[in-house]
């Protein structure tokens, strides 16, 4: 095994005992991209594990089906679009990794003759691949190769411009459909965006970004799959905690393309709201993508849907009232009139009663009447679960619903109190959902 390939190990795997890698862990991740029958335009996962990479390129696979394709019927895809759009979405994820333009990429490839022997990373000329299958990488691929065989024969491609990527990505098509097909494009990955810039990017190198006993992927590699940066937090910028720096996504990263809510962390407001309406859902052992073509979700927003949300930040419980000593507060943050005479006429006005609350609904209309959401009332809204045994009757396929976004004044229409919904309301406190189907999508 080179040495470029050792480190590419230790960075994705750690240096595990004597036993090595188990091979139950291995045969998980061996896996390639391959579409469901029964939903053309979604990626199967067979096992519990990869979905830290399938699924961030499912989402920027729907975002590029969805946005970037004109006429085409998103969800029953030819072969030759399951092709296309596959390739265009893994050499999308490999360019935001590419520090500059200046860089090269490396793809992590499986060599052509199927007899080879060649333990050393060598960087090949990017030439057509043969269409024989004796002389495919796909024809190693199928072979029962173990942990320290793959990895000893992996080759590293160099590129040197975008569309040099981009149609050597495609001409490998095969391979990224095939057994190793997700590991090496997290290996080319890697390789493009540079072993020592993700370790600077690491909060703890001592960790590997596969976890060594359950297989999961880390939150630094699915941030380097979204974002093109291997950092270990969901928060905006960089946080200060005892005594040390540690680096969240940028307003840079977070402007991009889409995004994930996690049940147990605190995200920031640039993952919550991206370029296009597709979010990443985390559970404590899976990710699955939500989605939708309503595309109002992520418009800028109004100054009452600021208002409303600045509003909340001082209501943490969702009561749909603050106390009328952060009255002065609200309207500091809003950047309202906020001298003491006026603060106390506004309490006045708001709180008539006397009962020393302000309520968020005469907040609003006080402050910004006549101005309503961009947000539509009810839009179609989709749920993707890539793992088999959480799809009906074991077929992956979308779950189709619809959203009802209303404010909390509204009389409550209650649906389901599943994960799903509760990972929602970290960014809308009032949504609802009602699925056509008898159950609800799972996140697990």
């Amino acid at each position: 095994m080179s040495d470029t390939n050792k480190e590419v190990v230790d960075l994705v795997w750690g240096r595990p005992g004597g036993g090595g890698v188990p091979a139950s862990l291995f045969r998980r991740w061996s896996q390639g991209f391959v579409f469901s029958e029964a939903e053309r335009s979604a990626l199967e996962q067979f096992e519990g594990g990869p979905c830290a990479v399938i699924a961030p390129v499912q989402a920027f696979l729907l975002k590029n089906i969805l946005f970037n394709t004109e006429g085409s019927n998103w969800k029953d895809i030819s072969e030759e679009e399951q092709r296309t759009v596959l390739c265009s979405t893994l050499s999308e994820i490999l360019e935001s990794a590419c520090l500059s333009k200046t860089q090269a990429f490396h793809l992590a490839t499986l060599p052509r003759a199927k007899t080879t022997d060649s333990s050393d990373i060598t960087d090949s000329h990017p030439e057509p691949e043969s269409s024989q299958p004796t002389d495919t990488p796909t024809a190693l691929a199928a072979e029962e190769l173990g942990f320290e065989r793959f990895h000893s024969v992996i080759q590293k491609r160099t590129l040197r411009t975008d569309a040099e990527l981009r149609e050597v990505v495609l001409s490998l098509y095969d391979t990224w459909k095939n057994k190793f097909g997700v590991l090496l494009f997290l290996y080319s990955v890697i390789l493009t965006k540079g072993i020592e810039n993700i370790k600077n990017e690491i909060e703890d190198t001592s960790e590997p970004l596969i976890d060594p006993v359950y297989g999961h992927g880390s939150q630094s590699l699915i941030n380097l799959l979204v974002t093109g940066h291997a950092v270990s937090n969901v928060w905006d910028g960089d946080r200060e905690c005892s005594g040390m720096s540690r680096h969240g996504i940028g307003m840079e990263i977070g402007a991009q393309l889409l995004f994930l809510f996690f049940l147990l962390l605190k995200v920031g407001a640039f993952l919550k709201s991206p370029k296009f309406p597709i979010w990443i859902l985390g559970s404590e052992t899976h990710l699955s993508v939500f989605f939708t073509k309503e595309m109002a979700l992520v418009a800028p927003e109004s100054p009452s849907e600021q208002a409303r949300r600045v509003f909340q930040t001082f209501d943490p419980e969702d009561n749909g009232f603050i106390p009328d000593t952060l009255l002065e507060d609200v309207m500091k943050a809003l950047d309202l009139v906020s001298e003491p005479d006026y603060v106390n006429l506004m309490k006045s006005k708001l709180d008539p009663e006397g009962l020393g609350i302000i309520l968020l609904g005469q907040f609003l209309q006080e402050f910004f009447p006549d101005q309503d959401s961009v947000i539509p009332d009810s839009f179609p809204v989709y749920h993707y679960n890539g793992l088999k045994q959480s799809n009906h009757n074991e077929k992956v396929s979308y779950v189709e619903g619809t959203a009802l976004v209303m404010g909390f004044e509204d009389p409550m229409v209650r649906t389901d109190d599943t994960p799903v919904k509760r990972c929602l309301q970290t960014k809308w406190p009032y949504i609802e959902l009602l699925w056509t189907t008898e159950r609800s999508p799972s996140l697990n």
